[in-house]
C-alpha cells in the first residue's frame, strides 16, 4: 500500500499538471483568437515556460519536447512564419 506521502505527493503532481494544462490551454487560446503581435504572443510563451518550470522545476526540455512544437506550429500559421 502507497503511505500517505506519497499520496500527497502524487495528488499534488496530478494538481500541477491539471493547472498547466490550463494555462497552456487558455495561452494558446488567447494566442489563436486574440489580437496579439507576434512579440506578444511570445511573451506569452514565455510566461507559460516560466510557469511550468515553477511547477516543475528543471523540466525545461519537457517543456521544450511537448509544448514548443505545439506552439511553433501555432506562431508559424497565426503570423504567417517560414
Amino acid at each position: 500500500m502507497i503511505d500517505q506521502d506519497k499520496k500527497r505527493a502524487i495528488a499534488e503532481e496530478n494538481k500541477n499538471i491539471k493547472r498547466l494544462r490550463f494555462c497552456a490551454d487558455l495561452s494558446y487560446a488567447l494566442i489563436a483568437q486574440g489580437d496579439l503581435s507576434f512579440e506578444e504572443a511570445s511573451q506569452v510563451i514565455a510566461s507559460l515556460k516560466r510557469i511550468a518550470l515553477s511547477l516543475f522545476p528543471g523540466k525545461e526540455a519537457t517543456f521544450d519536447l511537448i509544448y514548443r512544437p505545439r506552439f511553433r506550429r501555432l506562431l508559424v500559421e497565426k503570423y504567417h512564419l517560414h
